[in-house]
């Protein structure tokens, strides 16, 4: 069963779910709501109870829904927006919700939400495993390849063919040598840590580059330029390490 938390300062509204929810009690459960945003992260940063879904609110006096996502530490659930004003769809799915329901709101499109949370967090826990399983047999075998989990499916990635990777808030783009460029829901941190140190090199906040995909460094400007011609910028305290690299 699905373990969900509501997070919305109008009572009726969270009245209004949690009666449409009820309709679904087999397959999922309310376990707390909170009309306050604060309480809600102070709950969700420190509760040790297992959550699928948390249904949020995005517009709130103290604070949007974006800003609340930004003070959780560790988001191992999926979210569900919940607003009167369909603009906010797609800045939801940028902020890694899985789906939005329009207020007031509707039973079969609720319904369906709940179903793709099934189906989400059963994937989850199959490719939780099959990840595993396959880092271990890249490292195994010594391949030079990635395993990246990222919206609810597993990339395998030669690291021979990423030439940069650019960073966007919780998003990446992984630009490659012969293909399209890739967008995953992970950090730039997070995907340092997978490539390998003697190819890869964080040059800027924002960037990794494949240390031999580098056509030009330009000195005096501060840039290099990739073998696909995209100019990148060396971060000045990174020069020197960047050099040393070379």
């Amino acid at each position: 069963m699905l373990k969900a938390v509501i997070v919305d300062d109008e009572p009726k509204a969270i009245q209004s779910l949690s009666w449409e929810l009820s309709h679904f009690k087999k397959e999922i459960e309310i376990v707390e709501t909170f009309t306050i945003p604060e309480e809600a992260i102070a709950y969700l940063n420190n509760s040790e109870k297992t959550l699928d879904c948390l249904f949020l609110d995005i517009q709130m006096p103290t604070m949007d829904g974006f800003q609340f996502l930004d003070k959780i530490k560790n988001k191992d659930f999926s979210v569900v927006i919940t607003t009167a004003y369909d603009e906010y769809a797609i800045k939801a799915i940028k902020h890694e919700a899985i789906d939005y329901l329009l207020k007031p709101i509707d039973s079969d499109d609720l319904s369906s939400t709940i179903n793709k949370l099934k189906n989400i967090n059963t994937k989850i826990v199959n490719y939780d495993k099959l990840e595993e399983l396959f880092s271990k047999f890249n490292e195994d075998n010594n391949k030079q390849k990635i395993t990246i989990n990222t919206d609810g499916k597993l990339i395998f990635l030669s690291v021979d063919e990423i030439i940069f990777i650019e960073a966007e808030g919780n998003y990446c783009t992984i630009h490659l040598f012969e293909s399209d460029a890739m967008v995953v829901t992970k950090k730039i941190k997070e995907l340092a840590a997978l490539l390998p140190e003697k190819m890869f090199f964080r040059i800027h906040n924002s960037y990794i580059i494949n240390l031999y995909k580098v056509k030009e460094f330009i000195k005096t400007e501060g840039y290099v330029i990739m073998q696909s011609e995209h100019r990148i910028p060396v971060a000045r305290q990174r020069k020197l390490d960047f050099l040393n690299r070379l």
